[in-house]
């Protein structure tokens, strides 16, 4: 069974580490701080990414007028 206890305060924490550790009950410790942070740089690295080059894909707008242009729209008479 696994349970995920989350507190900011530190005195808590230590009670709940000792009390484990006097059940003999095994616990892992994860720095939350840092996953944060990790995250917020990869936020930050997708919203600033800048592509090098032309897209691959090609002219999206010259795409879809050859791919309509043979549709007739009701209004365009």
């Amino acid at each position: 069974m696994e349970l995920i206890l989350k507190s900011d305060n530190e005195q808590s924490l230590a009670k709940i580490i000792a009390l484990a550790q006097k059940l003999n009950v095994s616990f892992e410790e994860k720095n939350t701080d840092i996953v944060r942070t990790e995250k917020a740089s990869l936020k930050s690295r997708i919203l600033k990414f800048k592509a090098l080059g032309p897209s691959s894909f090609g002219d999206a707008q010259l795409w879809e007028r050859n791919e309509r242009m043979d549709n007739e729209l009701p209004f365009s008479s």
